[in-house]
């Protein structure tokens, strides 16, 4: 983990160069890497730029065929698949090192985004005074694609936070130099503490600090293979839950949901997919219920209990778990967090088997014709109806409402 300066001995530039802009890279196979050099390419064909990529890397590519990019070492990331509270430290210093503007951070497949994709995140956050601070991309994937993100992620932070942010745990983001700064500030808590690996929420620290944020479509994105599902839960929902009940004064106060800047497209089924049998998850499912209900007991009230009994009866073509009753859950588990009901690594495993049962309910629901995206829509909108619930029980967890 890097928490100090690694290029102490660099003499820094007196001014940028170029346009002012630091690419970041994250730690990349040479295949990605000459990628994600070919959009840079094509999005900055006549501009200069500072590339920071780790030392293991830098020799991976021919830096001489790239004339105007000027490569300069990074600690190398210990995490391929999301952006950690050590990667914004070292990103905002290697920034007020070299004098940039603004920072873009690329994760490994930023190759396969479109070719202007990388122009648009990096000219949002070096504007003039009207500028971004977060620039976020909308991915396009097929309908049984990144679904933690879709059932959990999305709708909360939507919900809470007011965002209408489609990927608040994206892979590539472009900062301006303030949120660069802020992010380093929020990260400094979690190196001091030997977590440098955990996961921030940009999106969330932008919007308690007022700061302007929007998303622009990219186009179709290679999904990089991350952890197992028994690996990402605890990895991704519990930083996420944590953040929640460290903003807990700012989210509990309603605001309305603001107006999108820029007209983003929902996520597009690029790519049709195979059935997929959703058999071995409500088994997986309808086991845990008797196995876990115990633990059930003392996060879920008795009448989302009641539901969950009715759904281990149910066939599996009829599977169906309403909107709200899955916001509930969310939230009830939420707070089971918050409250240390049990232990939080088996507090979230226990919503493993929830959350697959949730996964068959939206493919039953997408098999039958519905669009994918438009129930995501509809799930996340179950979770803005449902705060008035989420506040409640936050401020009186001993009380389970009807």
């Amino acid at each position: 983990m890097v928490t100090a300066d690694p290029n102490s001995g660099v003499t820094s530039p007196s001014a940028p160069p170029g346009n002012g802009l630091l690419v970041v890279f994250a730690a990349m196979t040479p295949e990605q890497l000459e990628g994600a050099f070919a959009n840079l390419t094509a999005s900055f064909p006549h501009e200069e730029l500072i590339i920071a990529s780790p030392d293991a890397i830098l020799d991976a590519f021919a830096t001489d065929a790239h004339p105007l990019f000027r490569i300069v070492p990074a600690p190398a990331s210990h995490s391929a698949w999301n952006i950690t509270a050590a990667d914004f430290v070292s990103a905002y210093q290697l920034a007020d090192k070299h004098k940039a503007r603004a920072v873009l951070m690329l994760g490994p497949e930023c190759g396969s985004l479109d070719s202007s994709s990388l122009r648009k995140l990096s000219d949002a956050v070096l504007g003039s005074a009207d500028s971004i601070d977060l620039a976020v991309p909308c991915y396009e994937l097929s309908p049984h694609a990144g679904l933690v993100n879709s059932a959990i992620l999305y709708p909360l932070t939507r919900a809470l936070f007011a965002s209408s942010v489609r990927f608040p745990l994206a892979v590539d983001l472009g900062l301006s130099l303030r949120m660069a700064k802020r992010m380093a500030d929020a990260a400094l808590h979690f190196t001091a503490i030997n977590q440098g690996e955990t996961p921030l929420w940009p999106v969330n620290e932008a919007t308690i600090a007022g700061f302007a944020i929007d998303q622009f479509n990219v186009g179709p994105s290679v999904q990089s293979a991350g952890p197992d599902l028994n690996t990402i839960f605890p990895l991704v929902i519990g930083p996420l839950f944590a953040d929640i009940n460290a903003k807990a004064t700012f989210w509990q106060r309603f605001r309305p949901l603001p107006p999108v800047h820029n007209a983003v497209p929902m996520p597009l089924a690029l790519i049709p997919d195979s059935a997929t049998d959703i058999a071995p998850m409500l088994s997986a499912f309808r086991l845990a219920y008797t196995n876990l209900h115990e633990i059930w007991s003392l996060v879920l009230p008795p009448n989302s209990l009641l539901s969950l009994k009715r759904l281990t009866i149910t066939d599996t073509p009829a599977f169906r778990i309403s909107d709200s009753l899955w916001a509930r859950i969310v939230y009830d588990f939420l707070l089971a967090y918050r409250l240390r009901t049990i232990n939080r690594g088996h507090l979230l495993g226990a919503l493993i088997p929830l959350y697959l049962a949730w996964v068959a309910s939206h493919l039953n629901i997408t098999a039958s014709g519905s669009d994918s995206e438009e129930h995501i829509e509809a799930v996340a909108a179950a979770f803005e109806t449902e705060k008035t619930y989420m506040v409640s029980r936050w401020r009186w967890p001993d009380r389970f409402n009807p």
